[in-house]
């Protein structure tokens, strides 16, 4: 399971991140809102503990703006503000839980594992980009309603584009949420290019509109069109 730590104060981001690696997450951190937004929507998590007070954009517009771009991924929110009005102001921006400062790091745990769990109940089983529909339960993915007979890897692969629809997608990102070898002595360039070759030619052989592209030194793209 990989968490987002969104907190500005370097202490207690690094106390986080070191509690939940010691329990078995794997951590990312973000300190501004801006750095959050931007991991957020590049990367994939299982869950995000976002602080309220962050320079630049605070908590509650990070939080609104990934709801608007329909990112479901739960958010325990932290705070030192334990009022109504903050509490109905995260809820109404898509808060999934509170936690209010100091806490104990049981509490966070035990709210976590109760996030993840009921994430995992209504994670969506069925997704869709252009022509494109990816059954995750049967693990079949079709294009125009014709099957894709996928491997396993290119299954992972085509599943993480999916999810990743209009954004561009590194080969350090696929190495590290596909391949999950971020820290490889060697790089897998060439093996993701291999599969990636492999994948355009299942997806866009035999259809006038390409989704599957490069795009030239960052990495590829799924979107219907040029990108």
């Amino acid at each position: 399971m990989r968490i987002l730590v969104v907190e500005d104060e370097a202490k207690v981001a690094q106390a986080l991140a070191e509690g939940l690696t010691s329990e078995g997450y794997s951590v990312a951190t973000a300190s501004t809102g801006e750095e959050a937004f931007f991991r957020a929507n590049s990367e994939s998590f299982d869950l995000v503990v976002l602080d309220l007070m962050l320079p630049g954009r605070d908590g509650f517009e990070v939080l609104s703006t990934l709801r608007k771009r329909s990112l479901q991924v739960p958010v325990l929110i932290l705070t030192a503000r334990d009022t109504v009005e903050d509490r109905v102001a995260g809820l109404d921006a898509g808060a999934d839980d509170f936690l209010i400062k100091p806490f104990a790091f049981a509490e966070l745990l035990a709210r976590i594992r109760a996030l993840l769990r009921r994430g995992r109940v209504d994670q969506v089983l069925r997704l869709k980009a252009a022509d494109i529909e990816i059954d995750l339960v049967t693990r079949r993915a079709t294009r125009a309603q014709r099957p894709l007979a996928l491997t396993t890897r290119e299954f992972e692969v085509l599943e993480y584009f999916v999810r990743h629809e209009g954004a561009v997608v590194s080969r350090e990102m696929l190495a590290r949420d596909v391949w999950k070898e971020p820290s490889r002595g060697t790089p897998l360039d060439n093996v993701i290019d291999v599969h990636m070759m492999h994948l355009r030619r299942k997806v866009d052989q035999e259809y006038p509109v390409k989704l599957l592209h490069t795009v030239r030194g960052v990495g590829f793209i799924l979107r219907e069109g040029e990108p």
